[in-house]
């Protein structure tokens, strides 16, 4: 995976839940998505964005959580991105 253009929100030690889950997937060295930086970095900045991304994943939809999921899937394989 490619390093983000900001060394110091990948660096960080982070906080909230994304800054545990960073320090867990760090100790397994396994890769995690890079949006969990940013996330952890100012959480009380990105909640909200955490809460409109379930919302729109999760929540009320013509769409199955599946097939929103394929979409996500897709779109990130067509951005060469891992996740």
């Amino acid at each position: 995976m490619h390093p983000m253009y900001l060394a110091e929100v990948e660096q960080g030690a982070g906080k909230g839940t994304y800054g545990d889950r960073i320090a867990l997937m760090r100790a397994q060295g396994k890769p995690m998505p890079q949006i969990w930086h940013l996330f952890a970095y100012k959480p009380d900045r990105t909640d909200f964005l955490a809460h409109f991304t379930q919302g729109v994943m999760r929540g009320a939809s013509p769409l199955s959580a599946g097939l929103r999921e394929l979409i996500a899937a897709l779109t990130s394989k067509r951005n060469d991105c891992d996740f």
